[in-house]
């Protein structure tokens, strides 16, 4: 009797590591891609593109073979614009999920969240948009503009006689660290180059806000001192009843140019732009440009949303951030293949140096030492379908200036990444 129950207890324990051994390969069969951005909340207009570019991308990869010979498996979470949150997801991907990698965030706030948890648990986070430098992890690879890749060459577009040539700049943002930091860089620059102080002017919004009338009044009012830009780093949707309002009051680009630094193709589908024909938006990618590789990358996107049937399909649009969250994926995979396993310092290593041709028309590069992309930098203008006619560009990529030399100190600080810790 006692062999007899020994015997069932052994067979039933031999299942049950049988059936282990099963769900083990079975989680092995997958490689676990974190994609961490905004689904609901002030910052969905803009992030829930970026998560569904994610997903193709991650298709496109399985639809080849996988990495590693194993398909990617996406983690979706929605920290719901809610920076505290963003900590949150990110752990649960880590420790939970147990993600190779995670790609999201768009604002900066959200991103200062999260990183201390990727550096505490050494995970790797992708973050695909323009901000505004002053951060070098180990733990993060920065595949949007640093400032000297949109924010310095925009104003210095403005500064030109082609720009306008204008002498007074309003400086117009969201009230967190990326607003404030790139206007802190902008005003040195601008005094760098001549302007007074009394010719910049600086005013700050809370996330939501959509009463822009009395600050609309304003720029009129401080345009009659002289050439006036609006330089505008406001984020989310609080860019639609900006720009409503713009219209409103009858301004105009051939009076008062606004240059966008996180207005593209997609805060634009909600909006009539016909009374913002000629206002800016500086990127490194517009939907626009032309060559085959971008032909081929708004194609898929579209042919993919259709397919999903995302909101709105018929009229989807690429932008900059989705273009670098595309390249990101891409070069991660590549590095992972490099490695030849998804181990974060082995990964690290092999980013450095990776090249991929973008939808840009340029093939980019990992910098071998800063975690960020060498990008070209482009100026466009609105257009009444929502689209932007490049204005400007430059010649070849631009290397990225983390560390911007417009802050006192920072020529003294390492070129190569350092924990924020």
């Amino acid at each position: 009797m006692q062999r007899r129950n020994l015997i069932k207890a052994f067979t039933l324990s031999a299942s049950i590591a049988a059936m282990g051994m099963t769900w083990t390969v079975q989680a092995a069969e997958t490689i676990k891609v974190g994609i961490l951005h905004s689904l609901s909340g002030t910052m969905a207009i803009s992030e829930t593109s970026l998560k569904d570019m994610a997903l193709m991308t991650i298709d496109e990869i399985n639809a080849k073979g996988g990495v590693l010979g194993k398909q990617l498996e996406p983690v979706v979470v929605d920290p719901a614009s809610n920076w505290p949150l963003f900590a949150e997801r990110g752990r649960q991907l880590l420790t939970q999920d147990k993600v190779a990698v995670t790609f999201g965030c768009w604002t900066s706030v959200s991103r200062k969240s999260v990183l201390p948890v990727y550096e505490e648990l050494n995970g790797l986070l992708f973050y695909p948009v323009q901000y505004e430098g002053e951060e070098m992890s180990p733990n993060v690879f920065y595949t949007g503009a640093a400032p000297n890749q949109q924010a310095i060459p925009a104003v210095e577009y403005l500064l030109s006689e082609d720009g306008g040539g204008a002498k007074r700049f309003f400086l117009l943002g969201t009230d967190y660290v990326y607003p404030r930091t790139t206007n802190k860089i902008l005003r040195a620059f601008l005094i760098s180059k001549g302007v007074a102080e009394k010719d910049i002017e600086e005013v700050y919004t809370p996330f939501g806000h959509s009463d822009y009338q009395t600050i609309v009044a304003n720029i009129k009012k401080f345009s009659a001192g002289g050439k006036t830009a609006v330089v505008s780093t406001v984020n989310g949707d609080s860019n639609v009843p900006f720009y409503k309002e713009l219209a409103n009051q009858g301004i105009e680009a051939t009076d008062i140019p606004v240059v966008a630094f996180s207005v593209g193709e997609e805060e634009l589908r909600g909006i009539d732009t016909k009374p913002l024909v000629g206002q800016l938006a500086a990127w490194n990618y517009f939907q626009s440009v032309e060559n085959p590789v971008n032909t081929k990358f708004v194609a898929d996107w579209k042919a993919y949303a259709k397919a999903k049937s995302l909101p709105n399909a018929d009229t989807v649009v690429t932008n900059d951030p989705m273009e670098a969250t595309y390249v990101g994926l891409h070069m991660w995979a590549q590095a992972v293949e490099k490695a030849g396993t998804t181990d974060v310092d082995k990964v690290r290593e092999a980013m450095y140096g990776q090249t991929f041709t973008a939808p840009s028309g340029y093939t980019l590069t990992m910098d071998k030492s800063n975690h960020h992309l060498h990008k070209p930098v482009m100026i466009g203008e609105v257009q009444d379908d929502g689209q932007f006619n490049v204005v400007w560009e430059t010649s070849s990529p631009v290397r990225a200036q983390p560390w911007s030399p417009y802050i006192e100190g920072n020529d003294k600080k390492p070129d190569y990444a350092v924990k924020s810790n």
